[in-house]
């Protein structure tokens, strides 16, 4: 199992590779510009300025200019943020959205989990129908949908529970606040408990009908020991291998959910600097999130591996 991590390891340095040529071509062909504003600068100023970040230089040239400063690790320097390069707001705003995301992801991991099991255990009964169907609204509806509607409910209105007034803040980070995660975390976490519980839910409905679990039902085993020493093992692969970009993305940021509740981290400097066409900015957002995807889905096929004894990666 080493040396195939050893061998994907190296096959991910060329995907990374095309991965940032296509983003940073992608980038220039965008119309507009970093120093395009509705104050136009004098010509001699602006010549200067595209001088000193090598913007007057052919495509090409800026490509291979900034190929060899990745290679020493240089992300650059901010094209907007003049006082920060692009390294220093990721180490600011990545802490920022991996708390939210995973926070996010450990509810949508017990909550899913849980749900799909118990749909799968009532197959074709009134809770069943109701999880799924609870669970295809949540995949249906979007985030930029539910967190107006949750900031309305709770942060605005206000919610009487108990003879107690629950009223949230609706925006902010506030150094991380309990009160201010709850709306964003619970805005992330919802489609992800949905799609969980439906992949496990599908998955454990299979497993169930399988002959070893029968067998186990057969010898007398309690039902609770069965789902989990012998169903659940095998019922969760599915939801491993979806787990890799998932946590990546949520890692990343929520590009809407952060700029919603302007919460600082990386997903909101990459819509900042898409809009702003701050190009070292948004290709270190590309680069961040294509590395945590390369690097979550290997320890994905990893941990399959492990879960799945019929799996090996060894010749």
């Amino acid at each position: 199992m080493f040396s195939y991590a050893i061998q994907r390891g190296l096959a991910a340095i060329p995907t990374l590779l095309i991965i940032i040529t296509l983003a940073f071509f992608m980038m220039r062909l965008a119309p507009g510009g970093p120093f395009d504003s509705q104050r136009r600068l004098p010509p001699e100023i602006e010549n200067n300025m595209k001088a000193a970040y090598n913007l007057d230089k052919p495509v090409y040239q800026q490509y291979f200019i900034y190929i060899g400063r990745l290679l020493h690790g240089d992300l650059g320097p901010s094209f907007k943020n003049k006082d920060f390069t692009v390294t220093e707001l990721i180490e600011v705003g990545l802490p920022v959205s991996a708390r939210l995301g995973l926070s996010a992801m450990v509810i949508a991991i017990v909550l899913g989990i849980t749900l799909g099991t118990v749909a799968a255990l009532n197959q074709n009964s009134g809770i069943d129908f109701g999880v799924m169907s609870l669970a295809m609204v949540g995949i249906t509806v979007p985030t930029f949908v539910t967190a107006p509607i949750l900031t309305l409910i709770f942060g605005v209105y206000g919610l009487h529970v108990l003879g107690l007034d629950i009223t949230l803040p609706v925006g902010g980070w506030n150094d991380g606040a309990l009160a201010n995660m709850i709306l964003p975390v619970a805005v992330l976490a919802l489609p992800q408990i949905a799609i969980i519980s439906r992949l496990v839910r599908g998955s454990m409905v299979e497993v169930l009908r399988a002959n070893y679990i029968r067998t186990a039902r057969a010898r007398g085993l309690p039902t609770r020991l069965v789902v989990l020493r012998h169903a659940m093992r095998a019922g969760l692969l599915p939801l491993v291998s979806y787990l890799g970009p998932a946590i990546a993305g949520l890692l990343t940021g929520s590009l809407v959910v952060e700029t919603i509740f302007g919460i600082p981290g990386i997903g909101r400097y990459f819509v900042q600097g898409a809009l702003n066409r701050d190009y070292t900015l948004v290709m270190g957002v590309v680069i961040c999130y294509a590395t945590f995807i390369i690097v979550l889905n290997l320890l994905a096929d990893l941990l399959y591996a492990a879960l799945d004894p019929r799996v090996r990666y060894e010749r």
